[in-house]
């Protein structure tokens, strides 16, 4: 590889690695915010989400840059993708994460529902290992995680029959509920981005893209 494209691809990579380890601090932070609300805290996630927005749109002007200017081949060019395609899952995560932040705001106590921390310590676990897959080209990784998902479903399931279970024996539950659902549907997609950054991972070592069913 040319010295000029390895120095910027490896600054990209760089910058990268950084905006993933901000969503994934974002994350375990919104873990806590679950059993242990924190109006502060909540601002604070929320406030990361405009950082990581703002290198999201870094990464990828550097990206098509590289993709423009260098017009690389092979595995050059497949990591330069894999990143450019990874950036927006990542992203997301950070929005869903800043969107579980706002919605326990009106929290004045833990959850009860013991489901939702599990679907949100498996998204961490889920996030990371995503993350690592792709930054250390680690195949069997990202299938390791990629085979976490069923166990995702399975705990958005179980955490929704909770919710509604309580709302049949109390009510007035049901506006609460309703946040509930919604952090339990922001989980299950966290999940699913996991899911597409392992695949990109896949793709940048062997150049073909496996779609996860």
């Amino acid at each position: 590889m040319e010295n000029g494209l390895e120095s910027r691809l490896n600054k990209l990579k760089t910058d990268f690695a950084r905006m993933c380890r901000t969503v994934e601090g974002m994350l375990a932070a919104v873990n806590v915010l679950l059993v242990r609300p924190d109006k502060t805290a909540a601002a604070d996630i929320v406030a990361r989400d405009k950082m990581v927005d703002e290198a999201e749109a870094d990464i990828e002007n550097g990206c098509m840059r590289l993709l423009l200017r260098n017009q690389p081949f092979a595995r050059d060019f497949r990591e330069i993708s894999c990143m450019l395609k990874a950036i927006t899952d990542v992203e997301r995560i950070g929005d869903q994460s800043a969107d579980i932040a706002g919605l326990t705001l009106s929290f004045e106590t833990g959850v009860k529902e013991v489901s939702l921390p599990k679907m949100g310590a498996l998204a961490l676990v889920m996030v990371k290992d995503a993350v690592n897959s792709l930054i250390n080209e680690d195949v069997e990784l990202a299938l390791k995680t990629q085979a976490l998902d069923d166990e995702m479903d399975e705990l958005f399931d179980v955490a929704c029959a909770e919710i509604v279970d309580e709302i049949k024996q109390n009510p007035a539950f049901a506006g609460e509920a309703a946040e509930l659902l919604m952090i339990a549907k922001y989980y299950e997609r966290i999940g699913d981005h996991a899911v597409n950054i392992c695949e990109w991972a896949e793709f940048g070592n062997t150049g073909v893209h496996n779609k996860h069913q």
